[in-house]
């Protein structure tokens, strides 16, 4: 690692480590499949090797994964001074940590019937997760974005990366994903600010208006006529901008902001694409997802 040079490209090294049973396969097959250079359990040493190779004779690649966990014991102690030289070579760096409860890990590894790499036998299989838990407790704190996957199936966890990771910009600039949802399917574990929009006026109510969606234009009239409206896109967008500077200056790279109504089809969605449409005016990079438009 200490022949690492200044990398002018800024080539982008994702991380993906953590417990055991979260999903941390799942999680480079998603990268795999949005066009990162992916590779599971690389041994340390060759990380620094595998960097220069990339710059050197592979100049159109600008996106790696590496999934890098317990089973390879010189990462536990040599991470900290990797994962600084990394920085100091000027690559756009993150870890992600993956991670689930107790009784999760060992509902998968049940019915998966596979063996805890800390564990001599499926009979220690609580003890092997609680001292993983414990050896990888500095690393967690280190971590850029810990994820909980417990709640989230293959397919939500991979759709979770991809909605995150797909649109990311090149450069510097924070990417701001604006999300939807119903509060009725759950508060999405990705969100970083979450706001409840259910105070405002229901187009569900109409007649007229409740079998179509946010993103028609006469529920987006509808919504927007109302000068509550107006004064909370006004006000929440204000504020936004107050602390996106903020959120910079401490080098977070992506942010999730989240509008929660009852079904996920009305407000919300109208509210996620004002708020989305002004931080684009205002020169942030946004993409916007609609998580449960569709489920009525």
């Amino acid at each position: 690692m200490q022949g690492l040079q200044m990398n002018p490209r800024k080539l982008h090294v994702i991380v993906v480590t953590g417990l055991s049973g979260s999903g941390k396969s799942t999680a480079i097959k998603a990268f795999e499949d949005i066009d990162y250079f992916c590779i599971d359990n690389l041994p340390v040493p060759l990380l620094g090797s595998l960097l220069q190779l990339c710059e050197q004779d592979m100049p159109d690649m600008k996106r790696i994964a590496l999934g890098i966990d317990i089973r390879e014991r010189k990462f536990l102690k040599d991470y900290n001074q990797i994962f600084s030289v990394l920085e100091d070579a000027g690559y756009r760096f993150e870890i992600i940590f993956l991670e689930a409860s107790d009784e999760i890990l060992q509902r998968r590894y049940s019915q998966t019937r596979r063996v805890h790499p800390a564990a001599p036998s499926e009979h220690q299989l609580l003890q092997a997760i609680n001292f993983e838990r414990e050896q990888l407790r500095a690393l967690r704190g280190r971590a850029t974005r810990v994820i909980d996957t417990g709640t989230l199936s293959v397919h939500e966890l991979k759709r979770l990366i991809t909605r995150t990771y797909s649109y990311t910009a090149e450069s510097e600039q924070l990417s701001i994903q604006v999300l939807s949802f119903g509060y009725k399917y759950g508060v999405p574990p990705e969100a970083d600010l979450v706001m409840d929009v259910r105070f405002l006026p229901n187009p569900y109510f109409i007649e007229n208006l409740k079998d179509l969606d946010g993103s028609s234009a006469p529920v987006h009239s509808w919504v927007l006529q109302w000068p509550a409206v107006q004064e909370f896109l006004s006000d929440y967008c204000a504020l936004l901008l107050k602390l996106l500077p903020s959120y910079v200056q401490e080098g977070k790279r992506y942010l999730t902001v989240a509008f929660g109504c009852t079904g996920g089809k009305h407000r919300s969605v109208v509210i996620a694409e004002g708020i989305a449409d002004r931080l684009r005016k205002n020169s942030y990079h946004v993409t916007v997802f609609h998580r449960d438009i569709n489920l009525e």
